[in-house]
């Protein structure tokens, strides 16, 4: 990944919009000159400019400096086929229903691909009264630990938040069928159908 922008990504993002260089540049109060620099690599936009550059080119500012642009394709907005991210610096827990540019703590977060559970790993549902406890055997260190358990259908999404030094458990009132996930801070989203 870029980490700036490029000028073969402001004018294919351009073009994409069929914009003229004159057309972006009084978009954003600046010369075509300056677009046209920019383009043939002569200059880099500055970064005050980066903000309302990526707003006219209708992006946002990490698939500018990425050159790479994020479309949901999950137009029905299903949850079965959302994504999760995970800060690694944080830990602050996205979920969103289809694909995005995210960034957190100065990282631009990727998807986290789907593992079926393990021995490691392993998610086991029990019925406790009107709901299913879920529990994962696993060490919840502060160095290796499960950050949420969440439950998933295609209407919604619950996760419980996890922290090291407690039982990796949740409880969950769970209606017809979905998935459950687990974060590991060391291996990775594991899933399992339920």
């Amino acid at each position: 990944m870029n980490h700036f922008v490029t000028g073969e990504t402001i004018k294919t993002l351009r073009e994409k919009k069929n914009l003229t260089q004159k057309q972006l540049a009084d978009q954003m109060m600046i010369s075509d000159k300056t677009v046209s620099k920019w383009e043939t690599n002569k200059g880099l936009p500055d970064i005050t400019l980066l903000e309302p550059l990526a707003k006219s080119l209708s992006v946002s500012v990490a698939e500018l400096l990425s050159g790479q642009c994020m479309q949901n394709r999950n137009r029905s907005a299903s949850m079965l086929r959302g994504h999760f991210y995970v800060c690694p610096v944080c830990g602050n827990v996205i979920y969103a229903t289809g694909e995005g540019a995210f960034s957190c703590c100065g990282v631009t977060l990727p998807p986290l691909e789907t593992e079926d559970s393990d021995d490691a790993h392993a998610i086991q549902v029990e019925n406790v009264e009107n709901e299913k406890f879920v529990t994962i055997d696993h060490p919840m260190t502060k160095e290796h630990y499960l950050s949420f358990i969440a439950w998933v259908t295609g209407d919604e999404v619950r996760i419980q938040k996890l922290y090291p030094e407690q039982n990796a458990e949740a409880r969950f009132m769970l209606r017809g069928h979905g998935m459950l996930y687990t974060y590991c801070n060391h291996h990775g989203l594991f899933g399992k159908r339920v």
